[in-house]
């Protein structure tokens, strides 16, 4: 076998490795996704809310997540409330 076929065959690999995932979500469909977060963003901010990022204890976060799941709420609407009574207190 000849190198060029060798180097043609590589060729053919790499693409076919390529292609076998498809068209990524940041393409096509899914394009529009990062306007929908900006329109949220806007609904958001006329809302009064802002984003607030906060590290805690993962035993912590665990604790909210299951008063969350418990409640059927948001991790937003958990957090607001704790947030409230633990200033009221």
């Amino acid at each position: 076998m000849k190198k060029t076929d060798l180097e043609k065959h590589k060729g053919l690999k790499i693409n076919s490795s390529v292609n076998r995932f498809g068209t990524p979500g940041r393409f096509g469909k899914d394009a529009g996704v990062p306007l929908e977060r900006r329109e949220q963003r806007k609904l958001d901010q006329a809302l009064g809310l802002v984003p607030f990022a906060v590290k805690l204890n993962g035993d912590v976060v665990k604790q909210v997540q299951a008063l969350a799941q418990e409640r059927k709420t948001g991790l937003n609407e958990v957090v607001a409330e704790l947030l409230k009574k633990g200033l009221e207190g």
